[in-house]
């Protein structure tokens, strides 16, 4: 199942994210989230949708905001963060799929995705299957955790 987060959500919602984080090699942030911070955060979001288990374990979430402003505010973008224990791309394709139905119903027209770091192979692929269009690469855009830097490569998929 995946719904809109609630309060009482944001202790494993931090911890997932900041797994992500903390690997260096699929997210820009760099700074890890506490009780305050992650809390301000998911709230300064359009929508954050949690996916839970037949259980009602949290396995993953994604964030949808706006990626600019003005003239170019009908684009949105969007962050995935999947716990480390579990069924990613079955967790993921879900996740995708919601993102973009949530997208459509807040009226945005594109959802990119600007920083996909080229070794991210398995979300790259799920991109493409679902329709996303790869928008080329960006030389040594992302500096991973080691230091050294990758590739980045933007995509974006069409609303209407």
């Amino acid at each position: 199942m995946i719904r809109a987060y609630h309060k009482n959500d944001l202790p494993k919602m931090i911890s997932v994210w900041n797994e992500i984080v903390r690997e260096g090699d699929t997210f820009p942030q760099e700074e890890l989230l506490d009780t305050k911070s992650g809390a301000a955060f998911f709230a300064a979001q359009d929508f954050t949708g949690i996916y839970l288990d037949e259980q009602g374990n949290l396995c993953g979430l994604y964030i949808l905001h706006p990626s600019n402003v003005g003239r170019c505010g009908h684009i949105c973008s969007a962050s995935f963060a999947l716990s480390q224990d579990q069924n990613k791309t079955q967790i993921s394709e879900a996740l995708v799929k919601h993102c973009i139905m949530i997208a459509r119903a807040m009226n945005y027209r594109i959802l990119q995705f600007d920083a996909v770091a080229e070794s991210n192979t398995n979300a790259r692929t799920l991109y493409e299957r679902l329709g996303f269009h790869p928008l080329g690469t960006i030389p040594n855009g992302f500096r991973m955790k080691d230091g050294r830097y990758e590739n980045i490569c933007p995509y974006y998929f069409s609303l209407v």
